[in-house]
């Protein structure tokens, strides 16, 4: 391992658990330590095994961060947060330095844990994904995290994100390989595209319009994936 990197380690105080592979720190450690025995209590009396996997979805325009969890072949809602502030307005994000926060279908992997950020806590959405980068989308390091400020991020509370982030590590942890996160500008219903039908932003939402409708038909999150430049679903 190069020294560079060890002094690194040492200085922000992060470590890679040699249990889980996933990037930790002594504050996320003490911060499981305190919260995961009441999230495993809420679990077990809602009817989830403690270490189920789990699917994230925002909704920008209810400023609605929810977390659902695996129970037998579907997913059911466990908690809903208030998201503290995004960034910019309804739209995705094309830009690096636009204000905006992102729109889409991302995967969150072990590698996007921040243990130790200046933000308290911080999860890596994903931005770019791949249908971003086709259509030439720039920025990065787009965070969901704590402290309540944002830049082109979704900030939470200190404690909201101590339980997102405890909930992520921990599905993580237990074997799930990447945890979907589906942002959405709101709910993709008639109801909702009727009111924001004249948006310059519709084409690109109706493009999104099959992921939410399947999950919202089935409860298991869509596969995205994409076609030319944009979503398509299995």
């Amino acid at each position: 391992m190069p020294k560079i990197f060890i002094l690194l380690l040492v200085i922000t105080g992060l470590f890679i658990s040699p249990k889980t592979k996933i990037p930790d720190s002594d504050r996320a450690k003490t911060i499981r330590t305190s919260v995961w025995p009441k999230l495993k209590r809420e679990l077990t009396a809602e009817g989830f095994k403690a270490n189920t996997n789990i699917y994230l979805r925002i909704f920008k325009e209810h400023n609605v961060f929810e977390v659902w969890a695996k129970a037998g072949n579907q997913y059911k809602l466990f908690k809903t947060y208030k998201i503290c502030f995004y960034s910019g307005a309804l739209g995705p994000k094309t830009e690096s330095g636009d204000g905006q926060s992102p729109e889409g279908f991302y995967t969150i992997g072990a590698n996007q844990l921040n243990p130790v950020s200046t933000y308290h806590l911080a999860i890596n959405v994903g931005y770019p994904n791949k249908r971003d980068a086709l259509n030439g989308c720039t920025g990065d390091l787009i965070m969901v995290h704590g402290n309540c400020v944002s830049i082109g991020c979704f900030a939470m509370t200190d404690p909201q994100i101590d339980e997102i982030y405890t909930m992520v590590y921990q599905a993580l942890s237990a074997g799930q390989s990447n945890i979907n996160l589906d942002i959405f500008p709101f709910k993709l219903d008639a109801e909702h595209l009727r009111i924001y039908a004249h948006s310059p932003y519709m084409p690109f939402w109706k493009t999104m319009k099959p992921g939410y409708e399947l999950f919202e038909r089935k409860h298991v999150p869509a596969k995205a994936g994409v076609r030319g430049k944009e979503y398509a679903f299995n």
